[in-house]
């Protein structure tokens, strides 16, 4: 008796990811579940560098700005609550002084824009279709910052309005990297400070938008981590106590089907190495000054130089 509906997946053929690979990775905060996953197995990426973003105008924004290397200036940032912001970024980059709010905004978004040309993969997690445009700007923000609500409308993107802001970051990634592949994916996190109906028609639009503009032939492809959750867990027990986002049992099941999907099976010798290094340095000795304990430092060392001669990128730090 089969008890779980299972969604086919199938490896990927072409452009997998390695240890040779360099991933940059936008979006919602499952993209950071993820983006942790490949930290934490020492894959080189780099994750959401302006903080999440949860909706694809905010993607499309920064992409523009980290492609045109523009500036940000005074203009751009804001008081409020006794901390500087800016719309465009998450509240995770905000700072008690404008001048090194700026300084971080233009340091990010050089950096930003040598990791799009620069990357081998780029993964981009939509969260929600659902946006606040900030009427005196009629700018559609990244984030509120608490601001009050009044100076906002609550808009909710058409599919064709979704769908063109990605053919756009498309357009824009491959203009200076064009063997770059595109990997979109929907959030599981349940946004239902929206609504519950009000979700579920913002997820339905973004599904609707990305299959518009998924095409493997141009490197441009989706993974169903939204379905994953919805179709084969599809119970509470694989959610945290608020009941939104998904536990660390469901994170890693998402990720071993990622794995399973995108990462090429000659890097899981590899994984298994740096796992057992990770394990090694997270173990609390019960007398650290032991003969027993220094033998084990010394080869857990051994084991890191060995690594390292292979794969010099890597840091344990």
């Amino acid at each position: 008796m089969n008890l779980q509906t299972q969604i086919p997946l199938t490896k990927q053929k072409h452009n997998q990811i390695n240890y040779q690979s360099k991933l940059l990775l936008l979006g919602s905060c499952f993209s950071e579940n993820i983006g942790n996953k490949l930290n934490y197995y020492k894959f080189q990426s780099k994750q959401n560098p302006f903080g999440i973003l949860f909706h694809p105008k905010a993607i499309e924004n920064l992409i523009t700005k980290a492609i045109n290397e523009e500036k940000y200036t005074n203009k751009d940032i804001f008081f409020h609550n006794e901390r500087w912001h800016s719309f465009e970024a998450h509240s995770s980059l905000s700072t008690l002084s404008n001048k090194e709010l700026l300084n971080n905004l233009n340091s990010l978004i050089q950096q930003t824009s040598l990791h799009l040309k620069n990357s081998t993969h780029l993964i981009v997690t939509l969260g929600t279709a659902w946006t606040y445009r900030e009427i005196d700007s009629d700018m559609v923000v990244a984030n509120c910052h608490k601001v009050p609500q009044k100076r906002f409308l609550k808009e909710l993107l058409t599919i064709d309005e979704v769908s063109e802001s990605l053919e756009a970051i498309n357009s824009l990634v491959k203009s200076i990297n064009k063997d770059i592949s595109i990997i979109y994916t929907v959030s599981p996190v349940r946004h239902l400070k929206d609504g519950f109906t009000e979700n579920q028609r913002s997820k339905a639009h973004l599904l609707s938008a990305i299959h518009q503009v998924v095409e493997p032939r141009n490197a441009i492809y989706y993974f169903p981590s939204y379905e994953i959750v919805m179709d084969e867990l599809r119970d509470y027990r694989f959610y945290n106590e608020d009941m939104i986002h998904p536990n660390k049992t469901a994170v890693n099941y998402i990720w071993e089907k990622f794995k399973q999907v995108w990462i090429t099976e000659d890097s899981y010798q590899t994984m298994q190495q740096v796992k057992i290094i990770q394990r090694g340095l997270n173990h609390k000795p019960f007398n650290p000054e032991s003969e027993a304990h220094q033998l084990f430092l010394k080869k857990l060392q051994q084991k890191k130089e060995t690594l390292l001669q292979a794969f010099p990128f890597i840091n344990f730090q």
